[in-house]
Formats: C-alpha cells, structure tokens, sequence
C-alpha cells in the first residue's frame, strides 16, 4: 500500500477544487436562537454535520436549545449547526478547517465512521495529534441496499435470495434476456464516485466482500488478489455512469416517473446507496412539489430494497466529539447526543427513513421499502481504515473507463469580462483543472463550436483532438490556442457530437459528451430542439449521455437541462462563473 500521504495527495485536488462551493454552503449555516436572557447559556457547541440529515439536525438544535436542559456543572448551551459532505468535511479537518467558511466543529457528524478512520490516517500521516482515536455512538443508522423498480426487483426475487456479487453481475452478455425480459437491455447499475460519497465508498467496499467471500477481516493481500481485483473490475464494468449526488439522481427519476409514467432508471437496472433514500424517493420526498408542501406525490413506481443475503455495510451516522471541544462544550456534547437518542428525537429521523441509533426498523420503514431476509440484517465488518485507503487507490484503475467528447463554446461572447479574466479563459483554467481529474486510461477528444467564422467558414463546430488515448498536455495546448468569435451552434454541435459517439461506441466504456457553453443556441441553420431531444434520447442498447455546464448567467440552464435529462445526463449550473470548478469536479466524478 502507498504510504498515507499518497491517499492525502490523492483527495486534495478534489477538496481544492471545491473549495469555492464551500463558500456558497457557508451561507446555510443556521444560528439558532437563544434562551431567555437571564439563563446562563454561553457555552456555544458548533456541530457540523454531513448534508443529508442536516435540516433536521438544525430543526433538532433549535429543540434543544429552546428546552429547559441543563448540563454538568451547571448552566445550559446553544447548539449551532452547519453542513458539509463527509468526505470534504474529512479533509477540512485535516488541514485545519480552513477555506470553508463554516466555524470550526467540536462535534462532528458525518454518515459513516469510514471516514473518522480516513481522518485517522491524514492525522497519522502528518504526525498530529489523532482526532478521532476511537469508536463513536451512532445517532441514528442506514444499511446499504441495492435499489431495484419494483417490477424489476420482484422478478430478481423470484430466483431466491441473491448476494452482492450475483446481483450486480447479473448482466454478462444476456443482460435481462435471461429472466424473459429482452426489452429491459443490459443489467446496469448507478452508484455515487467513492471518493466523494459515503454511499460510493460502502458500495466499493461491499464489492470488495462480495469477491472475498467474507464478512469480515479484508486484507490489502485480498485487494491485491488477481481473482478479487478481476472480479471488482467486472462489477465495475456495468455501471452506468458514476453519480456525484445519489439525491440529485433520484429527483431526476421521480421526475421522469411522474411526468411519463415510466417507473424506470432509463439505461439503470438498480442503484446502490442507502436504504433512507428509497424510502424518502417512495414516499414523495424526492418527487416535484408545489410550494408550501413538504412532500411531493409518491412515484408510480416504486423502488424496493434489495438486502444481499452474505450481509451489507451499516453507515453508522457516529456522533464525535472532537479535541477541539473544551471541558464546558464536551459536557454540552454528552448532553446534545443523550437528547438526539430520546424517543421523542428518533422519531424524527425515523420520519426521514433511517433506523434508530441501535438500527432497529420501524414498520413504516419496511413497509415502504421492502422487508429485511429472514432472520434480519448481518453486517458487514468494516475494514480497517488502511485498507480503505488503499481501496480508494485502487479504484481509480479498476473503476469503468470512460470515452469522453469535450465540446468547448469558442463563441464571441466568452471574450466578455469576469473579473480581471475572459469567461474563456475562466472556463478554460476550470476545465484543465477537471481533465487533471480524470483517469490515464480513459479515451478524450475534444471539439470547439461557436458558428462559421473566417477561421472555420465550413463548419460551426471542428475538431481539435480526436477521439483517442487521453493526452492531457495536447488538450490544454490546443485549449489555450482556440480562436474566440461567431455565434453558439448549440443544438448542431451536440447533435453531430451524439453521432460521432455513436459512430465510436464502446460498450465497455461510459460514452459521454460533455458540453461547457456560456450561451443559447444563436444558430438559425439548427433551431430544432424537439428534433434534438429525439435524437439524443437515450437507447438503453446503446447509451450515450449529455453533460453540460451551464456558465455564466447568460447561458440557457433550462434548455440545457432538457437535452441532457433526455439522454439520462446531468446538466450542472455553474451560471455563477465562482461556482465552475466545483461544477467540474462533480461531472468528472461521473466518469
């Protein structure tokens, strides 16, 4: 295994390119309110906790601080609540919490103690004091399942209890022909980029079981095991695409299901994550809603939790009182976490689908989401945190490689001013920046649009590097030399783009277009945009997705948004020019 500074090296190009977004979560940061005046509560106790059960632990701070609670030696506390993802949370407090914009924690949140271990490891590594040397009570659990719709899971029940590794290498070359269901295509699955996600990180690891035959005591001898690494890769192999944001994928499919009714994961035959986000997604959570309801229409299709019969990961939700706390806060912290584990505050997360903080199930969650094996759950052991480590090296060689067309807007309107640089030169240091991201294996070729011009006067678009081997250097040369004039030929770039991945097609591979344009389509040669959406659409035989930043607010985010949900991509919003290195990090953790 590389020694820990490697992992260290390995994240932080994530964390630095992020680090702009963690200004605009700043702006979340709740204050709750204070007691009465004449009640001694100056003991302030930050916590921050991961994003998703965020809003309910601020609603839960603003309980507490409004109750009549005492803590030890005398005097009452306020609880401040702020949120940040996990992962970036991990590396925060390894560098010191600095760059957030968030006040340092004295408690810490996050979903998983996967990552107390990984903070483990960068404080071990920087020969620092360790931050979190122990094992942590949980405040509330989620095992990780494998999500199917309904009618898709009831078919894969029906040959009897499956585990990890018969369920996602289910497809080979048969795909769902072998159950009868030819028209279903491919079994391919979704699952969130482990090095940004809690729930990717479980996935990767329960995959890592799946292949050794255990529960419990993986070696980094295992991962180095011809078999298991041949195995992992294969299970890789039918991903779909990565996710960034298991939410964000699961709002695009209740969307999709409630407008057409299809109930399906497009080209997805199931989703890994966490069993509270099938429950938040079966009832309504996640649906479109009016303004002022708190939840939308349930989908027409539900999803249904798959339990792997050898076991699965818990995500463990810990509560961890760091060393920054002082006598006074750790007094306050040992109150604040006797108060989440009451009766009265567990209901509260059992309403958001998680099970309580001993990870018991309560009715309504498994009649949402599907009943627990007979028997009930066993879990998973997780492994020791060096082994994470050097899982999360491992991945990015083992993951599913990806053939990707950059299509780059050259129009005239990127010569216009954001701050001191062009949006040209914005967008073309973000996008170096997101290329340094991706993987030495993968197959990148990149193109430039605007419209004719007296530089390019047969066509709007023109290739600038083929589609071939990733050579990074050439990429950012011909980047840096593109001429910047004309008009936006969105719709005809993409659509040429759709049919050169087309004509290049991998089935081993993520084929994927990937557009960065700062404007609307402004080419009277090609205005057909339902023609486009036909043609983009996505052939679950054949995918090929559409990736777009929308950058700068000139940029037509909603028509963007369309042609990309038509071929099951993601559109990302960088219209606030500060927020396009975070919007590259997130697509590249697609790929």
């Amino acid at each position: 295994m590389a020694p820990p500074a490697t992992r260290t090296r390995q994240w932080l190009p994530y964390t630095a390119a992020v680090t702009a977004g963690l200004v605009v979560i700043a702006g979340a940061f709740v204050f709750v309110r204070q007691r009465e005046a004449g009640n001694d509560c100056a003991t302030i106790l930050q916590v921050n906790s991961s994003t998703e059960k965020a809003a309910l632990l601020v609603d839960l701070a603003e309980r507490y601080n409004r109750s009549d609670r005492s803590i030890k030696g005398g005097g009452c506390a306020q609880v401040h609540v702020s949120a940040l993802n996990s992962g970036k949370a991990t590396e925060a407090l390894a560098t010191g919490w600095t760059h957030t914009g968030l006040p340092q924690p004295q408690v810490w949140l996050p979903t998983s103690s996967l990552w107390t271990g990984q903070l483990r490891l960068l404080d071990e590594a920087a020969g620092r004091e360790l931050q979190t040397p122990d094992q942590y009570p949980s405040i509330a659990n989620s095992p990780l399942v494998i999500a199917m719709p309904q009618p898709k899971a009831e078919l894969v029940r029906k040959q009897g209890p499956l585990g990890w590794g018969e369920i996602l290498d289910l497809s080979g070359r048969d795909g769902w022909a072998g159950f009868g269901k030819p028209e279903w295509g491919r079994f391919t699955f979704g699952k969130d980029n482990p090095n940004l996600s809690t729930s990717g990180l479980a996935a990767t690891i329960a995959t890592y079981y799946a292949a050794v035959q255990r529960a419990s005591d993986l070696t980094q001898s295992d991962l180095a095991d011809p078999e298991v690494t041949q195995f992992v890769r294969r299970i890789e192999a039918n991903v779909s695409h990565y996710s960034d944001d298991s939410v964000d994928l699961l709002r695009s499919l209740a969307e999709a299901d409630l407008a057409g009714g299809a109930g399906s994961t497009d080209d997805m035959s199931a989703i890994v994550l966490q069993e509270e986000l099938v429950d938040l997604y079966n009832t309504g959570a996640l649906s479109p809603r009016q303004e002022g309801q708190e939840r939308g229409r349930r989908p027409n299709v539900p999803l249904v939790a798959i339990h792997p019969k050898e076991g699965t990961f818990n995500l463990d939700h810990p509560f961890v009182v760091l060393p920054s706390a002082d006598e006074r806060q750790r007094a306050a912290a040992v109150d604040f976490q006797k108060f989440l584990t009451e009766d009265t505050q567990q209901e509260r997360f059992a309403r958001l689908g998680f099970r309580d903080h001993e990870r018991r199930a309560s009715a309504e969650l498994l009649a949402s989401v599907g009943a627990e094996p007979t028997g009930g759950l066993s879990y998973f052991e997780p492994p020791e945190p060096q082994v994470v480590g050097a899982m999360l090296d491992g991945w990015r060689t083992l993951r599913k490689k990806a053939n990707i067309l950059i299509a780059l807007d050259t129009s005239g309107s990127m010569l216009a001013k954001v701050g001191t640089r062009t949006r040209f030169q914005v967008a073309s240091a973000a996008a170096g920046k997101g290329l340094a991201l991706l993987n030495t294996e993968d197959r990148v070729g990149l193109w430039s649009f605007s419209s004719e011009t007296q530089q390019q006067p047969k066509s709007p678009y023109r290739q600038e590097v083929p589609l071939g081997g990733f050579d990074q250097k050439r990429i950012n040369s011909k980047i840096a030399g593109l001429e910047v004039a004309g008009s936006t030929a969105l719709y005809a770039t993409i659509r040429a783009a759709h049919r050169e991945l087309l004509d290049r097609y991998d089935p081993q591979r993520i084929n994927a277009i990937v557009v960065l344009t700062d404007g609307k389509n402004e080419y009277n040669k090609d205005n057909d945009l339902a023609r486009l959406l036909a043609e983009v659409a996505l052939d679950p035989r054949r995918p090929v997705k559409v990736f777009c930043i929308a950058f700068d607010r000139e940029s037509d985010f909603a028509t963007l948004d369309r042609i990309a949900k038509a071929s099951s991509g993601k559109a990302f919003d960088a219209t606030d020019p500060a927020k396009i290195d975070e919007a590259f990090v997130k697509l590249v953790s697609s790929f």
